[in-house]
């Protein structure tokens, strides 16, 4: 892969032209280029500029968008794809990659880019042209465009802090396509360097998740209330008494732990500190923990902090004080918040969540914790872990409102913990340009080979108008964010389903070796095989059920002779290998399927409901005929899978009945779905975003 810093030669070149062209335009009032001097940009960039010449009736047949933005979330964003009137369709019709592509600027080269761009209905028409006619495709010409894109934006983005203006958007539309790319119309806009937002010492994040001491404010000594509830939570979740303080006047202790007047009244700086008490006490709170340099990290619980339109105007100018104490010695705390459900870090024995144990069980599942989840909504991560206490992560983050730490800031941060390998994240907005570290924060995971599953809410009007209203986010374009997180390599989620879907598949395969996309599907009913088969495409990739050798289908018909069932089941891909068929023999026929150089992963229906299997947790029928058996596939499947370097997804279609199987299996690391199609989904999009990330590790 290119690195876009080698862009910035040719970018330094042109950035006194175009600078210039900005001075004289400001100059003159105007906020936009007129028509000379676009002219003059376009040539400095080595584009055509030609509004005045008639486009052939060959180059007219496609028209192109090609625009830079400077977005409030990603800063400098490309796009290409359908221009003219074309280029004002909904992208909702199309598929995904089909009507537009984007990528952040600084994490795309003009090569990447044009392959994302060869993705589009614009460029298989603009193929196709020369194809019919047996000349050649102007792929050199784009690229070589998108290269001088590039370049623009590198000297003219809002993170350039040498930079005199910055460029707001450049949309050349029509494009057209002759013997080179000639601009038919253009606009040009650029605005003031903005006001950044110091650096956040995200080193201190060690301090929120392995707290060696820790103070509570908002402690109630005669009622539940939530301070009372994360004190017991902390103490129940292994948190020693000794290291906890409470501030609160008035008291010496309660439940066993001492009280001190006030934060001037501690006798060492605390590692974190939890606020909560009511939302309207936060602010001269906030000023006094900045100002005591008593605390090294900050929590804060409360809601309603710029949630409300009366809130908004303090909660920003909270937030500047608060970014304004970045610039001390030392960096000054950092805060979590607001809105804030809290931490559960398993390393730190710390639980500070304000939901009672007993409410949530969290029972380890995993002999290794290697996950990591966080999320601007904590019912969010509850509700996820209730249902799927498999995905079990080692550390949990609420983030709220982001009122200083942020998405990027905590992406950042776990990226570099060499024991985190899957991250899962919930994001309803970014603050200004954060969207921009965050792809950045991707980027750096991905290489170092973690694996990003993001799912962002606030895709519908009503949607954004919810987020708003709890967390004070706001939720940009769906299809901007997904390309862009998507091409910095992380796994975008459609839905809720299908974050606890991607989230638990990665955890499972991380290990697994991705050789390519050739799937291998064994079932004993046959929905199951036409249900795995009809699974295999997403609107981006598709995977292909692969070929079996002459080996393995020989291996194959051995194994069904031996088991009786040669008369009845056909070899093929997908097989269907009959209700009659036991434990054993569908493993041993998985494992002729992952020894096949032909084949990348394998789908297996366990068919719980077939008499011939082990499924149950207790035989009435046939006594020790369950999964307490050595011969079931609670006992024989974990082993196989652990010995073989191919991913195997498991299928227990079944209800209740079947619980115990599933956690049997999954207990021991066995990847469990209990249904064919949404595991063959997952794994088809796992697959997809593997491959990729894979991609950008072998071309660094």
């Amino acid at each position: 892969m290119q690195n876009p810093s080698q862009f910035r030669t040719r970018a330094v070149a042109n950035k006194p032209v175009t600078t210039e062209l900005f001075r004289q335009a400001a100059a003159a009032g105007r906020d936009s280029l007129n028509t000379g001097e676009l002219g003059t940009l376009l040539a400095s960039l080595d584009i055509a500029f030609a509004q005045d010449v008639p486009p052939t009736p060959r180059s007219h047949a496609v028209e192109l968008r090609i625009s830079l933005n400077n977005t409030r979330e990603f800063g400098m964003v490309i796009s290409a794809g359908l221009g003219g009137l074309d280029a004002d369709l909904d992208e909702g019709n199309f598929r995904k990659d089909r009507a537009s592509v984007y990528a952040a600027t600084e994490l795309t080269s003009a090569s990447d880019f044009l392959g994302l761009f060869k993705r589009t209905l614009a460029y298989q028409r603009l193929a196709a042209i020369p194809k019919r006619d047996g000349q050649p495709v102007a792929d050199q010409q784009l690229e070589n465009c998108f290269e001088q894109m590039l370049a623009l934006a590198s000297c003219h983005s809002p993170g350039d802090t040498d930079a005199a203006f910055v460029l707001k958007s450049l949309e050349l539309n029509p494009v057209h396509c002759d013997d080179r790319l000639t601009v038919q119309k253009a606009h040009c806009e650029f605005v003031a360097p903005p006001t950044g937002r110091l650096p956040r010492p995200i080193h201190k994040i060690d301090k929120l998740i392995h707290p060696a001491s820790i103070g509570i404010i908002g402690v109630s000594s005669s009622n539940m209330n939530f301070g009372r509830i994360i004190l017991k939570n902390l103490m129940g979740s292994g948190y020693s008494k000794e290291r906890l303080c409470i501030i609160r006047a008035g008291e010496t202790e309660i439940d066993g732990v001492k009280c001190v007047e006030s934060l001037k009244a501690l006798d060492h700086k605390l590692d974190l500190l939890i606020v909560a008490v009511a939302a309207s006490a936060v602010y001269e709170l906030v000023d006094e923990i900045i100002e005591t340099d008593s605390v090294e990290s900050v929590m804060l619980i409360p809601g309603s902090l710029g949630e409300t339109k009366a809130s908004r105007e303090p909660a920003a100018a909270l937030a500047g004080r608060i970014n304004a104490a970045h610039a001390k010695p030392g960096g000054g705390p950092v805060f979590l918040g607001a809105n804030c459900l809290g931490v559960v870090s398993h390393p730190g024995s710390c639980d500070s969540w304000f939901i009672p144990l007993e409410r949530l069980p969290k029972p380890q599942k995993k002999s290794e914790r290697n996950s990591v989840m966080l999320s601007q909504s904590g019912a969010f991560m509850i509700t996820r872990i209730s249902q799927n206490p498999w995905l079990d992560p080692r550390y949990m983050l609420a983030l709220g409102n982001q009122t200083d730490l942020t998405h990027g800031d905590m992406l950042g941060y776990f990226a570099e913990l060499p024991e985190i390998e899957t991250i899962g994240i919930y994001i309803e907005g970014f603050k200004d340009l954060d969207g921009l570290d965050f792809a950045r924060a991707v980027r750096k995971a991905v290489l170092k080979g973690k694996q990003v599953v993001v799912y962002k809410s606030g895709k519908t009007a009503p949607g954004m108008g919810g987020v708003m209203g709890h967390t004070a986010s706001i939720a940009g374009g769906p299809v901007l964010f997904e390309s862009v997180v998507r091409q910095a390599g992380a796994i975008v989620a459609e839905d809720f389903n299908s974050f606890d879907d991607l989230f638990y598949i990665a955890g499972a395969l991380h290990k697994k070796k991705i050789g390519g996309n050739r799937l291998g599907a064994i079932s004993g009913a046959g929905f199951e095989a036409v249900g795995m088969a009809d699974s295999i495409e997403s609107e981006t990739f598709a995977m292909t059920m692969g070929a079996l050798s002459e080996d393995t289908v020989k291996r194959l018909e051995e194994i069904l002779l031996a088991k009786k069932l040669n008369a009845l089941v056909e070899v093929r891909n997908p097989i269907d290998i009959n209700p009659g068929a036991d434990d054993e023999a569908h493993l041993q026929i998985v494992e002729a399927f992952l020894q096949d150089p032909e084949i990348d992963a394998v789908v297996v229906g366990l068919d719980p409901t077939a008499p011939a299997v082990r499924a149950l947790q207790q035989s009435t029928l046939r006594p020790g005929f369950d999964i307490t058996d050595p011969k079931s596939t609670v006992h024989l499947m974990p082993p196989l899978v652990e010995r073989n370097e191919k991913p195997v997804i498991g299928i227990v279609d079944g209800g209740q009945l079947y619980d115990a199987m599933c956690a049997g299996l999954m207990d021991q690391g066995v990847c469990v779905f209990r249904n064919c199609a949404r595991g063959t989904k997952a794994l088809v999009r796992y697959v997809e975003a593997r491959l990729y990330t894979d991609s950008l590790r072998s071309r660094r």
